[in-house]
């Protein structure tokens, strides 16, 4: 394929001349060690480099040129093409190179706060009872036809994407699952794509330490529901009872439909049963109404697997198959995770690092009939700082009794984030300890827990490490929950 063929519908700066359009490529890479001869490598600028620095180390590596947002820079002999927006220039050269596969699969994108990610294992497995090979994408893992690859970021960069539509269009794949960040649709990761489904979860106060302002954070996402640099999505998946979800226009002729649990759904749940084993309702849909059972508890998932069976609905799939799907689904490692050594109360893992997230989690907790509710939470480093004070706010009202601790507090001081939380947490006058050593801290928290209360170990959820000052160190809640358990004589 050539450097014109790829850059179709690519915005440059200045004309590219006819014999560097008319150049041979083998590949496309962002990342100087993997290129090779005959590539085309992007240099985007950084918040911490600028990609232009290795642009001399791919032209060694065998590139053929460098396309960049930004200019050449002084003493650079090799081709060199300027484009409007670096991201999305790859986002658009990587789909022509690949072949535009998101229109040979059906693409999925969840969107939204909390949920995106259970929503997506549930779609999956939805796909999956219907007998489709599939490609699940997102914070935990991505899988491919059945093959489990490390997360990188909850949403790839565009050029790994596509790859990843690659193998599994090799593979014989027809569904791909994505959660769509706010992050990757306010870089352009994600433009050009053609989603067949959007799903839109809720949006409450997160990564504002990136987009400035709740409008900022919305505007972002709502970026999926028009069709960022592509047509938009022939369906949409809207929380009826999300004010946010309420303000996003669907597209002229996509099938609309809205999920909750009020009036305005027209995919609605009601007779719900909750306990520790799992969830049973009925779902509510033009006059039909089928009984899911699922193994995922509390309210919160009530609404993601409303998500995940419009998601069925969108792609013609009967209602049986979805709830089959829905019945098969575990719950994604690290939300509401159960840790179980035989012990007469509650111990989960989840990831909830938000106030909101809290909130539900611990209603989840309430909703079980616990006889008392135990959490233990810190606030990332490096990150929002107001809301800390929210955290330690939704902890207090909530819980009978707080942990506060560490959770990844990167480059800054422990203490101080702590100090942060404890200003919120403070005003509900709620019993709580402060320890910033995490393994210490689940100890502390499992120690006050008597039988018939449930322990929430909040923060990290599927996280397998934690990140010190300039150091990633092994760690794990559910691992050192266990080795507290039995550490105590609980055996199961």
């Amino acid at each position: 394929m050539t450097i014109g063929e790829v850059f179709s519908g690519v915005r440059c700066r200045g004309t590219v001349s006819e014999d560097l359009a008319s150049l041979e490529i083998r590949g496309l890479e962002y990342d100087s060690r993997r290129a090779g001869e005959g590539f085309l490598f992007f240099a985007f600028p950084g918040a911490r480099t600028d990609g232009r620095r290795f642009a001399q180390d791919a032209l060694g590596r065998g590139a053929v040129a460098v396309a960049s947002e930004s200019p050449r820079p002084e003493g650079f002999a090799g081709n060199w093409i300027e484009v409007e927006h670096g991201r999305r220039a790859l986002a658009l050269a990587a789909r022509n190179f690949y072949g535009k596969l998101d229109r040979k699969i059906a693409l999925t994108g969840i969107t939204g706060t909390n949920g995106k990610t259970t929503v997506g294992f549930l779609a999956d497995s939805v796909w999956r009872a219907a007998g489709k090979i599939t490609a699940l994408i997102g914070t935990i893992e991505y899988h491919v036809a059945g093959r489990k690859l490390a997360a990188v970021n909850t949403t790839p960069e565009s050029l790994d994407l596509h790859r990843i539509f690659a193998a599994l269009d090799r593979a014989g794949g027809t569904h791909a699952t994505l959660e769509v960040s706010s992050h990757a649709l306010a870089l352009g990761r994600v433009y050009g794509l053609e989603f067949h489904t959007a799903v839109f979860t809720n949006l409450t106060r997160d990564h504002l330490d990136f987009h400035g302002t709740m409008e900022e954070y919305f505007v972002a996402k709502r970026r999926l529901f028009e069709g960022a640099g592509a047509r938009p999505p022939r369906a949409v998946a809207l929380n009826s009872d999300d004010a946010y979800a309420r303000r996003i226009e669907a597209p002229p002729g996509a099938a609309v439909y809205w999920y909750g649990l009020g009036p305005g759904a027209t995919v609605r749940a009601s007779h719900i049963s909750s306990t520790m084993r799992g969830l049973t309702f009925d779902v509510e849909q033009d006059g039909r109404r089928i009984r899911l059972e699922s193994a995922l508890v509390g309210r919160m998932n009530v609404y993601n697997i409303l998500a995940a069976y419009c998601c069925g609905l969108s792609q013609g799939l009967e209602p049986e198959v979805i709830a089959r799907g829905i019945g098969e689904c575990r719950a994604a490692p690290g939300r509401f995770e159960r840790v179980d050594e035989g012990q007469p109360f509650g111990v989960v893992v989840d990831y909830a690092h938000t106030d909101d997230a809290l909130r539900n989690t611990i209603a989840v907790a309430r909703g079980l009939t616990a006889k008392r509710v135990i959490t233990l939470f810190g606030c990332g480093g490096d990150r929002d700082r107001a809301k800390r004070p929210l955290m330690g706010q939704a902890a207090g009202e909530a819980s009978d009794f707080v942990v506060l601790t560490s959770d990844n507090p990167r480059s800054e001081d422990p203490l101080e984030i702590i100090n942060d939380a404890l200003v919120g947490l403070r005003r509900q006058d709620r019993p709580h300890l402060i320890e910033p050593d995490r393994a210490v801290a689940i100890r502390r928290a499992i120690e006050q827990a008597r039988e018939g209360d449930i322990v929430i170990l909040a923060g990290k959820g599927h996280e397998t490490y934690q990140v010190l000052g300039d150091r990633t160190v092994p760690f794990d809640d559910r691992e050192v929950a266990r080795q507290v358990l039995k550490g105590f004589g609980y055996k199961k």
